[in-house]
């Protein structure tokens, strides 16, 4: 064995036992693990950890995705907790617009194919990004409308650069309303007048849901159009995640009690995922993508966003999932163009979750994305600008010239 294998192992091992003394229940984590595990093994009597450790800054300085920035903002949630959010200005026509932020993509032919030619829109377009996640996971999607219509995106508390959410840190279980509610404050604060297009991925679309369920008068006179990216509007705790019956049984009985307890052990935990880097790796891809060819600088920035999120904050939010419910706000949303977009591959939300959310809203657009995981919008962005611009196009946000990608 390598002198690099043996630390591993020796690493690996010190981690494990570590878990075993916080009373961790290892064995349902396994579960869900197995399969990642056994590339991984493969790949380190190939590879060895310096080389990985190369390859990954290779490929965060190759791809620089979540480096656009716009005019920032704090809107105050009702626990007092200071939420982030950022505004791209749209320009004006014929004009250069505002100064460029720092990490500003120039006018190009890409953003010209696909919205035609850039004009003003008194329209705001608001993205609630999923769980684990930040507003950075819209990278794509941002750099296609800069300039052209004025978007906002935010962190939603504890995630980015938002601030830790004060009533879970007095106790308080977070919850989808206690979301909705974030994104009450963020709209007075970012858009407080004109029209509104909604789109959220995953918790993002929950919260919506959520927002429509406390605010109903404010969808009814003010949000133009809405997109649901791979969200659910509730029975998430019958999801499978691709695993057998038993297996998943068993997570969903000590998966509550295993989060908790790694929250409890947040020093310990992210040691334990320093040292197994590439298991971690290889689950988020797995859970993430569908394809096998997904670019390896998006695969390795949707690593660096998860990996983002402290393990006390997974766990504090896990809970609001499986008592999520809200199927009974969208019929708030029969009177605007909605589009319901979903990967056929994902794990998190199955595409199943998505027609359920069209069996209610039968007016809607309803695209299925072939060979595609929960982080559509990064692994097949193109899909997702066209049915975006398409929808924009159909509320006069942007000029009708049929986009092309």
């Amino acid at each position: 064995m390598s002198e690099s294998s043996a630390g591993d192992v020796v690493v690996t091992a010190a981690a494990a036992a570590g878990w075993r003394r916080a009373g961790i229940a290892g064995a349902a984590i396994g579960v869900i693990a197995a399969g990642a595990a056994a590339g991984v093994a493969v790949e380190r009597m190939t590879v060895g950890r310096g080389m990985r450790k190369k390859a990954r800054l290779a490929l965060d300085a190759a791809g620089p995705y979540g480096a656009l920035r716009g005019v920032p903002g704090k809107a105050i949630a009702d626990d007092g907790t200071a939420l982030h959010y950022e505004v791209d200005e749209a320009e004006p026509e014929g004009g250069a617009g505002a100064a460029a932020a720092p990490g500003a993509v120039a006018p190009g032919s890409r953003r010209r194919r696909l919205f035609g030619r850039k004009t003003p829109a008194p329209v705001t377009v608001v993205f609630s990004h999923g769980y684990c996640l930040s507003q950075d996971s819209w990278h794509f999607q941002r750099a296609a409308l800069r300039g052209l219509v004025r978007t906002v995106h935010w962190d939603q508390r504890s995630h980015g650069r938002s601030e830790r959410g004060r009533a879970q840190a007095g106790g308080v279980p977070v919850s989808v309303d206690q979301l909705g509610r974030d994104l009450k404050a963020v709209i007075d604060a970012a858009a407080p007048e004109g029209p509104l297009v909604l789109v959220g991925h995953s918790m993002g679309g929950m919260t919506m849901m959520a927002f429509a369920d406390q605010y109903p008068a404010l969808i009814r006179d003010r949000v133009a159009a809405v997109a649901f990216v791979g969200t659910s509007s509730g029975k998430l705790g019958e999801v499978s995640f691709g695993l057998p019956v038993a297996g998943v049984n068993a997570i969903r009985r000590v998966l509550p009690g295993v989060l908790k307890a790694l929250g409890s052990q947040t020093e310990l935990v992210e040691r334990g995922r320093r040292a197994t880097a590439d298991l971690f790796a290889s689950l988020i891809k797995r859970y993430s993508f569908g394809s096998r060819d997904v670019d390896p600088a998006v695969a390795r920035f949707a690593e660096r966003l998860i990996e983002a999120t402290p393990i006390d904050v997974v766990a504090e939010f896990y809970p609001a999932f499986t008592e999520h419910d809200k199927s009974g706000a969208l019929p708030a949303f029969r009177e605007v163009p909605v589009l319901i977009l979903a990967g056929d591959k994902d794990l998190v939300t199955p595409s199943s979750h998505s027609e359920a959310i069209a069996e209610v809203l039968p007016d809607a657009e309803l695209v299925i994305v072939p060979d595609a995981g929960h982080l559509v919008m990064l692994e097949h962005p193109e899909v997702v600008n066209e049915r975006l611009a398409d929808l924009l196009v159909r509320i006069g946000a942007v000029p009708t010239t049929a986009p092309t990608v």
